[in-house]
């Protein structure tokens, strides 16, 4: 089936699923989820042929992205079921008044439409997505990469089956065959077919999205994420929020990838980050983290010289940046200048410090002794997300329910003219 084709499917689905009670909604994501459980080694069998294709081409980090266990399989079930027992947003009304005329206006959460979405490795993507879509009331179309073509393809022929035992129509959840580029290109410019498009991705996907797209379009996190670590800071705090931000999962938009060190504690913290980023998981027989340090930081302790680059790249591996600085005020100014507005940290006891840099930084969310991994729609309570919005106009930061519905007016009369 075409793009188009797919999209007019879509298009004419959305109208039902927009008037989908509450209920009807969440049996129909329990039957995603059960379908999926149950279709688990079929999926399977088509992740492990993307695997294999991948090997030669992707690193290892990137690999892990799109790699799926039995267990992140489940993990996919139990996201879809959680989405399903959180509040409905779809009709909620956020504002009622009445005017001295006796109108009553009524400001009502509705559905966007039809969501496209274009992501990249992660097939556990797929079942968010088409999650936060039902439940919010839209239809989806999803458009993988084709690294993961196969996996995806099986996670939303299981989500149709689902959606079909519950006598419902398996085009309110919709993937495109294409991987080509001509494909997210139909995507970004299907005017009267997609009410909103939301990219997922690296870098180079997003930009071409904001840049290309001729449909509403949201602009999802690239994460060049800064760890500020203040003079007053407990070391060893601060040691553990580093390791968690930069090793637990590197290969996501939320892993750090700029740590900035108050010269004042550098001499003293610095051999404590080789120890415990290198040295430390060199003999636990992990991957150690290659530490790429401005020429200050190079006197200190043992590492790459970093390049002006490296403090505006999204690595996406076990590379950490790190550049000294005076105090909060020159950290926040580098935060400023090299950041891409998703999530920044600092680790302080001091609250007129922790607090200047909250007020300071411009990101959708700031981290006071905390890791940036966080940022998370799953960590926020949402239940899943579909992406990390770094804009301001209408979602920022981790986009769940209430950011996939508009809004509308309802004005309620009894004969009132002008």
């Amino acid at each position: 089936m075409t793009t188009i084709e797919i999209l007019q499917k879509a298009k004419r689905a959305a109208p039902s699923l927009a008037m989908l009670d509450t209920d009807t909604k969440n049996k129909a994501l329990l039957a995603m989820a059960d379908s999926i459980t149950e279709e688990k080694e079929s999926i399977l069998e088509a992740n492990r042929l993307d695997v294999e294709s991948a090997q030669k081409k992707m690193n290892d980090v990137m690999i892990d992205r799109l790699c799926l266990t039995e267990q992140r399989i489940m993990a996919m079930s139990e996201g879809i079921k959680q989405v399903a027992a959180l509040p409905d947003p779809v009709f909620e009304i956020m504002e009622s008044h009445a005017r001295p005329n006796g109108l009553i206006i009524n400001k009502v959460r509705v559905p966007m439409g039809v969501v496209a979405i274009i992501y990249e490795s992660r097939p556990n993507v797929t079942s968010d997505a088409a999650a936060l879509s039902l439940k919010s009331g839209n239809v989806c179309v999803l458009r993988g990469g084709k690294e993961a073509y196969r996996s995806s393809r099986a996670i939303v022929d299981a989500m149709k089956r689902g959606l079909e035992k519950n006598g419902l129509n398996p085009d309110f959840v919709n993937m495109v065959d294409d991987t080509t580029r001509q494909s997210a290109n139909q995507l970004m410019t299907a005017v009267g077919y997609v009410d909103l498009l939301i990219p997922r991705g690296g870098a180079g996907l997003i930009r071409t999205c904001v840049e290309n797209a001729k449909v509403p379009c949201i602009q999802t996190g690239t994460g060049i994420c800064h760890l500020y670590v203040d003079g007053e800071a407990d070391q060893d705090m601060a040691l553990n929020i580093l390791e968690n931000g930069k090793t637990s999962r590197p290969s996501v938009c939320n892993a750090l990838e700029v740590c900035l060190v108050s010269r004042s504690i550098a001499k003293d913290l610095l051999p404590k980050i080789k120890k415990r980023l290198v040295d430390d998981r060199i003999a636990l027989g992990k991957t150690p983290v290659e530490l790429r340090l401005d020429s200050e930081a190079l006197t200190i302790t043992e590492g790459i010289s970093a390049s002006d680059e490296d403090f505006d790249t999204e690595f996406l591996n076990y590379i950490l940046a790190i550049k000294l600085v005076d105090d909060v005020v020159e950290a926040v100014e580098h935060i400023s200048h090299h950041s891409t507005h998703h999530s920044e940290a600092i680790v302080t006891s001091n609250k007129k410090t922790a607090e200047y840099f909250t007020m300071a930084v411009d990101s959708a969310a700031v981290y006071v002794n905390a890791s940036t991994r966080f940022t998370d729609g799953g960590e926020f309570g949402h239940g899943c997300e579909i992406g990390i919005s770094t804009q301001k106009l209408h979602a920022r930061g981790p986009m769940a329910l209430r950011e996939m519905t508009t809004y509308k007016y309802i004005i309620e009369g009894n004969g009132q003219v002008r």
